[in-house]
């Protein structure tokens, strides 16, 4: 898809949304993950996609595939970069480079349950996460360009979910 379409596009929701902002609410698809065996897990999108993830082998897993932590880096790099390529399409700026980075730092000890020197239970999410934008477009100038990349970040849900700290309600039903 162009960037006029992806534009034209945007124009068409927002020209709808305008009309019927009630409909800009809605249940987001849900994932379901089924354990596989081991530390491997199956995750699922009602259209059929899947995902299986698993652990290294330090943490009991075979190290063969992605890591749950690294699915949720990489979901707010590719939720970011879906981002930033809207805004530059509403923007009418064609780009000619994009890429997200999403690195954080993590203590495996919170994941096994481990207590820190002061008895508490360590954290088992990242301590800290950087979000990096590599982003290039002929005849537009740096200044432009770092704001779009800001605008599109602050419109991206993933990364506002992190930032925001969104409510996690946890259901347990025993089977």
């Amino acid at each position: 898809m162009s960037m006029q379409d992806i534009a034209a596009a945007m124009q068409r929701a927002e020209a709808a949304l305008e009309r019927r902002p009630d409909m800009g609410l809605h249940d987001d698809a849900p994932a379901t993950a089924r354990w596989q065996g081991g530390v491997r897990v199956e995750s699922t999108h009602a259209n059929g996609t899947a995902m299986l993830t698993d652990m290294p082998c330090e943490l009991g897993g075979s190290g063969d595939r992605v890591t749950p932590g690294w699915l949720f880096r990489a979901g707010i790099a590719s939720c970011a970069a879906t981002s930033i390529v809207m805004s530059a399409a509403a923007e009418g700026i064609a780009l000619g480079t994009l890429e997200v980075r999403v690195s954080s730092r993590s203590d495996t000890r919170g994941v096994i349950g481990m207590a820190g020197a002061d008895g508490h239970e360590i954290y088992a999410g990242p301590r800290d996460m950087q979000l990096q934008v590599r982003i290039a477009a002929e005849g537009v100038s740096p200044e432009r360009l770092r704001a779009l990349a800001e605008a599109g970040v602050r419109r991206s849900p993933i990364p506002n979910a992190t930032q925001n700290a969104t409510p996690l309600a946890l259901q347990v039903e025993v089977a």
